[in-house]
């Protein structure tokens, strides 16, 4: 569900993954979907989107104005190894995904339940590996593990913005630098059922704003948020009722950390390759 794979497309093939979900807190219920469209230019690199919807619903105050485009993220993966049984090579790729912001992330008014975006062109570099295990029972258990680091150039912020500024507000926003590690494992029941778990840990290093109040231009405003640091854990079953068709229901549980709010996650994907 979360732990992306080390594996490539093969050349003039595609694949159309779409999520849908509802991210739960106390406060909001944060609705959106993420849908993957890659394509593999040759058998070890693939180019793909990553566009994203979504809508917010909050009990502190309006809720958005309707549903909203959120950043769009362009990504390439390209394969070093292949996946490799009896000399117990994983297969190993390298990914470079770039996020464009083209959601809503400033000028928010009286609804700051319409920002979906960060308003921060963000580059993601990252290793996916990949290896396949057979159980004394036959079955087949799949081991992922993948390590990110992101960093952001800075926003120009207006009025009201996702970062927490008010209205009359001028200035910008350089989001922190952020690391994630992801292990997860898949267990095939049958030929068609699959139980999986991803662990995920995320840092994120503070955000800087900085600006002034058009009402009060000669004392600045410099604040930055803390760093933090989460976990997440998401079970997840799937069903392929055809080789190149699938759906898959699972939960991302964040429990609260320092600086991060615990949320609920329930998810369903549907998976197609052609």
């Amino acid at each position: 569900m979360l732990a992306n794979s080390a594996a490539t497309l093969p050349r003039g093939h595609a694949l159309i993954e779409t999520y849908v979900y509802d991210r739960i807190t106390a406060t909001s219920h944060g609705l959106g979907s993420l849908t993957y469209l890659l394509y593999g230019v040759t058998d070890t690199l693939t180019l793909g989107a990553k566009p994203s919807f979504g809508f917010n619903s909050v009990s502190n105050g309006r809720d958005g104005s309707g549903v909203g485009f959120g950043d769009l993220t362009l990504t390439a993966q390209y394969r070093l190894t292949s996946f490799d049984a009896g000399r117990s090579i994983p297969a190993i790729a390298l990914s470079v995904q770039h996020s464009l912001p083209t959601g809503k992330y400033d000028r928010l008014g009286d609804r700051p339940s319409d920002g979906l975006g960060s308003g921060a062109h963000t580059t993601i570099l990252s290793v996916y590996a990949q290896h396949y295990f057979w159980l004394p029972n036959g079955r087949i258990f799949r081991a992922r593990l993948n390590a990110s680091t992101a960093f952001s150039d800075a926003a120009k912020l207006t009025d009201v913005s996702v970062y927490g500024t008010r209205d009359g507000f001028r200035g910008r926003a350089r989001p922190g630098k952020s690391f994630s590690l992801g292990v997860s494992g898949e267990y095939s029941l049958t030929r068609s059922w699959v139980l999986a778990l991803d662990l995920i840990y995320n840092h994120d290093d503070p955000t800087r704003v900085h600006g002034f109040d058009i009402r009060d231009a000669v004392n600045p405003i410099r604040y930055r948020t803390g760093s933090s640091d989460g976990f997440a854990i998401a079970p997840a079953i799937e069903y392929s009722w055809k080789p190149n068709l699938g759906v898959l229901l699972g939960t991302r549980f964040v429990p609260r950390g320092h600086n991060v709010t615990a949320s609920i996650t329930p998810a369903l994907a549907i998976n197609y390759v052609y």
